[in-house]
């Protein structure tokens, strides 16, 4: 029983989780008023970015968005390492009511294939 209890809990939280999209992200980006969102860490940052985004860790992101994105109607596009975390701030930037977020998931996996900005 405890077993099921556990496999439920992480089916509820992975059901719940914001998916990666790549292909919505990069469509977002085309767009003149987008914000690219890196959440990785300082030293993931320093190893190497998307040209034009801007360095907000998951932690402080409900701290920090409505100073870099005040319009909740504006397109949101997050990256990290893998997905997992731009997962999380997608979750909860749609939370706070932001309306266009998309993950586009992780960064070796965007870096040869995002539009310049």
């Amino acid at each position: 029983m405890h077993r099921l209890l556990i496999a439920l809990i992480a089916f509820a939280s992975l059901a719940s989780a914001a998916q990666v999209d790549q292909s919505a992200a990069l469509r977002a980006l085309q767009q003149p008023d987008a914000v690219l969102i890196d959440v990785r860490t300082e030293q993931e940052h320093a190893q190497g970015a998307l040209p034009g985004a801007t360095r907000i860790e998951t932690a402080d992101l409900a701290e920090r968005i409505t100073g870099i994105v005040p319009d909740k109607g504006t397109p949101v596009v997050l990256y990290c390492r893998s997905g997992s975390r731009s997962s999380a701030a997608q979750d909860l930037l749609r939370e706070m009511g932001y309306e266009k977020v998309y993950n586009a998931g992780g960064y070796e996996d965007l870096k040869g294939i995002t539009p310049p900005r």
